[in-house]
């Protein structure tokens, strides 16, 4: 693999977050809709799950990240590579608060979240409807301000191979 490539654990981390992410989105916007019933816990608890795993995996890539230097970006202007770095420092930080405000917001709603269903995790905050109603419209305008920061990205890569002609795609490219 060239220098100019990420690396193969770094290409892995990526696609399967980005997946994670905009079906974890998807399936968040499509169960709060529903009225409730059991099978509206169960994809409550799924979306929780993909949540945490999303967390989990946030953090070794980030570790990943931070002991495996990435490629070079292709010569850009100066404002993109700014704007390249801003958008992906504040990706990064949406990684870890989606999934630890909803995590927040189960806890203080006193709703335990039990990973894959056999892991306890500990409520980040206690019990406290009042605060569980303060947090959770933060749940939400992160997970928005997520997927358009996501849009955004794509974007920009787009422009990048189908535009400029750049090679920045295929450094991510599987």
């Amino acid at each position: 693999m060239s220098a100019t490539r990420y690396t193969l654990p770094a290409i892995a981390l990526h696609w399967l977050l980005a997946l994670m992410i905009l079906g974890a989105f998807g399936f968040g916007l499509y169960m709060t809709g529903l009225p409730f019933s059991p099978a509206r816990l169960k994809l409550y608890n799924w979306h929780k799950w993909a949540g945490v795993t999303i967390l989990a995996l946030t953090v070794l890539r980030l570790l990943w990240r931070l002991s495996h230097r990435p490629p070079p970006p292709p010569a850009m202007p100066a404002w993109q590579q700014q704007a390249y770095k801003a958008t992906h420092g504040l990706m990064y930080a949406l990684f870890f608060a989606v999934p630890l405000v909803g995590w927040a917001y189960s806890s203080a709603a006193g709703f335990p979240i039990v990973w894959f269903g056999v892991l306890p995790l500990p409520d980040f905050v206690p019990v406290d409807k009042a605060l569980a109603e303060a947090i959770k419209p933060w749940h939400e305008r992160l997970a928005w301000t997520l997927i358009l920061l996501v849009a955004l990205h794509v974007a920009a890569a787009l422009k990048h191979h189908f535009i400029d002609r750049d090679g920045l795609l295929s450094r991510m490219r599987p």
